[in-house]
C-alpha cells in the first residue's frame, strides 16, 4: 500500500498512454498541443503503429509545444505521473458499451499483468469501455488506494448535457453547471435537481427570464445526451475528439496538482448505500485521482436511478 506522502512523489508530468488507436493517439495529440506533459509514452502491442503516431505528433512540436513523445514498452509505466488506458475494441454501430465487456476485460487483465512489475501507485485513468466495469476491475486487480484508479465515466455525457441545455436557453455553456451520473451507458441520467444556470436552479432561472421548460423538455434532452455517442459512431464510425478533450481536462488537474469537480467513475465505498460497483457521480478530482465522491441530496427519482445503475452493473 502506498502512503499519501509517497503518492505525491509520483505526480510528475510523464504520461503513459496504453493503446494507440484513434482515442489514444488523439489524447496524445491533445496533451501535446496543451503542453501538459514533459514526456508522453505510447504503448501498444502494435509497436510500429505507436511509433508512427508518436512520430507524426512529434514533427509538429517545435511550433506548438515541448513534449517528448515516443513509443515505449511496459517498463515505461514505472516512472509515470499518470497512466491512461485506452486499449480495447470500440463500439460498432448498434452496439451498447456493455457489449464490449467480454473482450475488453480480457485485454485489461493482460495489461494489468504487464504493468504490474513496474506500477508505482500513480493515478490510472480508464478510458476504454464499458468504462464502469473496466474501472472496477482495474481497481481490483491493481489493489490501489480508494480513488487512485478512476474512469472518465460520465464526464463527456455531462459536457454534452451542458452544451444542449445552454443551446436551448440561448446562453454560453460556462453559465450552466450540470452533471450526468450513474452508468456510462444506457442507465445514465442527468441530475436535474442540481443543475443550475449562473448559480440559479434551472426551473427558477427559466421562470425569471420567461422561458418555458417542462419535464418533457428534460426527458428530450436526456434522450439526446444518451444517444449522442451512438449517433456519432453511426455517422463517422468512432468517437475520439470529445473524450480526448475531457481526458486533457482531467490530466491537467492531476499533473498540475489542481482540484476540480467532474462526474467520473470510481468504485463506491458505501456512498448512497452502494458498494461493490463503479459508477459516476460528481467527484472531487485532485493530484491522486478521485479524492471524494460527493454525496449530494438527490431527488427520490434520481436516487432510484443511481441504485438501478448499480444493480445493472
Amino acid at each position: 500500500m502506498v502512503s499519501d506522502f509517497e503518492k505525491h512523489k509520483f505526480t510528475n508530468s510523464k504520461v503513459s498512454i496504453i493503446g494507440s488507436g484513434f482515442v489514444g493517439a488523439t489524447i496524445a495529440y491533445a496533451l501535446t498541443i496543451r503542453n501538459l506533459s514533459r514526456e508522453i509514452v505510447l504503448i501498444d502491442e502494435q509497436n510500429e503503429k505507436a511509433a508512427g503516431e508518436a512520430m507524426d505528433i512529434q514533427h509538429g512540436i517545435p511550433y506548438i509545444g515541448v513534449s517528448n513523445i515516443h513509443e515505449g514498452g511496459w517498463s515505461d509505466c514505472g516512472h509515470s505521473g499518470l497512466i491512461i488506458i485506452c486499449a480495447g475494441r470500440g463500439r460498432r454501430p448498434g452496439e451498447s458499451r456493455r457489449d464490449l465487456a467480454g473482450e475488453n476485460i480480457q485485454i485489461l487483465r493482460n495489461i494489468v499483468e504487464c504493468i504490474g512489475p513496474y506500477y508505482n501507485g500513480c493515478p490510472v485513468m480508464m478510458v476504454s469501455n464499458p468504462n464502469d466495469i473496466l474501472t472496477f476491475e482495474a481497481d481490483r486487480l491493481l489493489g490501489t488506494d480508494n480513488g487512485v484508479v478512476f474512469g472518465t465515466g460520465c464526464i463527456l455525457d455531462s459536457s454534452r448535457l451542458v452544451s444542449l441545455v445552454a443551446g436551448r436557453l440561448g446562453i454560453d455553456t460556462d453559465a450552466v453547471r450540470g452533471f450526468v451520473a450513474g452508468e456510462h451507458g444506457d442507465a445514465q441520467f442527468p441530475i436535474w435537481s442540481r443543475l443550475s444556470v449562473a448559480g440559479v436552479p434551472l426551473a427558477e432561472y427559466c421562470r425569471n427570464v420567461g422561458i418555458s421548460w417542462s419535464d418533457a423538455d428534460s426527458a428530450q434532452v436526456a434522450e439526446q445526451v444518451l444517444g449522442m455517442g451512438a449517433d456519432i459512431i453511426k455517422k463517422k464510425g468512432r468517437t475520439h475528439y470529445g473524450i480526448a478533450t475531457c481526458v486533457c481536462f482531467l490530466a491537467d488537474i492531476i499533473i498540475n496538482k489542481r482540484q476540480n469537480i467532474a462526474s467520473v467513475s470510481s468504485p463506491f465505498q458505501g456512498e448512497y448505500g452502494i458498494k461493490g460497483v463503479s459508477l459516476s457521480v460528481p467527484s472531487i478530482i485532485g493530484a491522486n485521482g478521485v479524492e471524494r465522491r460527493l454525496e449530494e441530496t438527490l431527488s427520490n427519482n434520481e436516487l432510484m436511478k443511481l441504485k438501478q445503475s448499480a444493480a445493472l452493473l
